[in-house]
């Protein structure tokens, strides 16, 4: 009878031992199967923000571009209109000078 109890109380250990054997795998399973898709995920978010930050540098590129194009155009008008200016003047001063020794 004694024995009979042991063997129950054996048993019931043994159970218990694999119940817990089998609770922390699954335990383990599950947090592997979190830390790759957690994983995943953030291969994906990373893959998405590239993507973005791609997007956003070619749009930044095209403005630059388009913004250096009409800074150059206004900087040549800009030269243009103190050349010609300047030509006006040099020829105001020589007039002056010529004047001022024959005049």
């Amino acid at each position: 009878m004694a024995s009979e109890t042991v063997k129950k109380i054996l048993e019931a250990e043994a159970e218990a031992d694999r119940l817990t054997a089998e609770a922390r795998k699954k335990a383990d399973d599950i947090v592997t199967e979190a830390q790759r898709q957690s994983t995943v995920t953030l291969q994906k978010k990373l893959a998405e923000a590239k993507t973005e930050t791609d997007k956003i540098r070619r749009n930044n590129a095209a403005s630059l571009k388009e913004y250096a194009d009409k800074a150059q155009k206004e900087c040549s008008r800009a030269i243009e209109t103190l050349k010609s200016t300047a030509e006006k003047n040099s020829d105001k001063a020589v007039s002056a000078i010529i004047n001022g020794f024959f005049g």
